[in-house]
């Protein structure tokens, strides 16, 4: 078998002692070590699944809302929203104004009373419309009728007293004198609190015919104390009587 020498790795009983020559001969061969490289190889994959688990520990958990279920808040925003106080509109001051309800020949006119109260025979604003009613071809001494519209009514309490309350109260209370006096011609609305609380209008309507509901054709005009501040306004105010004083010319004739 071409083997030159063959030692025991256990000692035989009954055996010869061995040569020390061929104990020098088989010296065990010293390890062989593995280079670092190829212990890198070696060891990557030996690792690979303990990097992979830290990764999956470390991943956060995304949860994907089934279909036909309602996502829910969170109970902590769900106690903000709850603990947040309601924000309340503050309700809209009611409007302040004094009208004058008056009949000249066959018109009335709902006139702004620019101090809010009565007029008076040397009142600058009464004098001014003494002129436009000459000017329109009427009495110039118009009758009043009934005290005049002061809102708000209350001081104090909880009737709504609002805008959309001032129009349908206004509009009441003329439609109301109205129907106690002869048929009229036509309502003069002076002043922008006559124009937006009786004729449903507002500034744009000045020196217009109106058509109001319940109320027949109305013509609206600015106030006194404008008229006064800008008399330029009076040319326009003139140019528009001549076509609308047809009106209440042809009803007295």
């Amino acid at each position: 078998m071409q083997v030159a020498s063959w030692l025991p790795r256990v000692e035989l009983p009954f055996a010869a002692p061995s040569r020390p020559e061929l104990l020098v001969a088989c010296e065990p061969e010293a390890e062989v070590v593995a280079p670092p490289a190829l212990e890198a190889k070696v060891s990557v994959p030996a690792a690979a699944p303990a990097a992979s688990a830290v990764v999956a520990r470390e991943r956060p958990r995304i949860e994907v809302p089934r279909p036909g279920s309602a996502s829910k808040p969170s109970e902590p925003a769900a106690e903000q929203v709850s603990a947040a106080p309601a924000v309340r509109e503050r309700p809209t001051p009611p409007p302040r104004f004094a009208l004058q309800l008056l009949r000249a020949g066959s018109c009335a006119l709902l006139v702004e009373l620019p101090t809010g109260e009565p007029f008076q025979s040397r009142d600058p604003a009464y004098l001014l419309l003494k002129d436009l009613l000459r000017a329109a071809g009427l009495p110039d001494a118009p009758q009043i009728i009934g005290e005049p519209v002061r809102w708000p009514l209350l001081v104090r309490g909880n009737m709504d007293q609002g805008p959309q309350a001032a129009l349908d109260f206004v509009q009441s209370f003329i439609g109301a004198r109205l129907e106690e006096q002869e048929p009229c011609a036509c309502l003069w609305l002076v002043g922008l609190p006559a124009i937006r609380f009786a004729g449903d209008a507002d500034a744009e309507a000045y020196n217009r015919e109106l058509q109001v509901e319940e109320l027949g054709a109305a013509w609206a005009l600015p106030g006194l104390e404008l008229l006064m501040d800008e008399p330029e306004r009076k040319r326009d105010l003139w140019h528009a009587m001549q076509r609308v004083r047809r009106r209440w010319l042809e009803a007295s004739a």
